[in-house]
């Protein structure tokens, strides 16, 4: 089985700009270390497939994007 790397789209970073546009979530079934907080899609794609992984892209919620959410811990 493949492993799986959770990625997601950042919130402040729109299309155009000369900025990662993705974060690194999570990652399952793979011995993997990255040491950036922020990546392009072709850094995502390169690396899933040097690895053997799958790439699953997290959609946020709509409620997300319309006001901020509490966590509790």
């Amino acid at each position: 089985m493949p492993g799986k790397i959770f990625y997601r789209e950042r919130r402040k970073v729109g299309e155009g700009e000369k900025k990662p546009r993705f974060s690194l979530v999570a990652v399952s079934g793979i011995d993997l270390t990255v040491y950036s907080k922020h990546l392009r899609k072709k850094e995502l794609d390169q690396i899933a497939e040097h690895v053997g992984a799958e790439l699953i892209l997290l959609k946020r919620s709509e409620k997300a994007d319309d006001e901020e959410v509490e966590v509790e811990s």
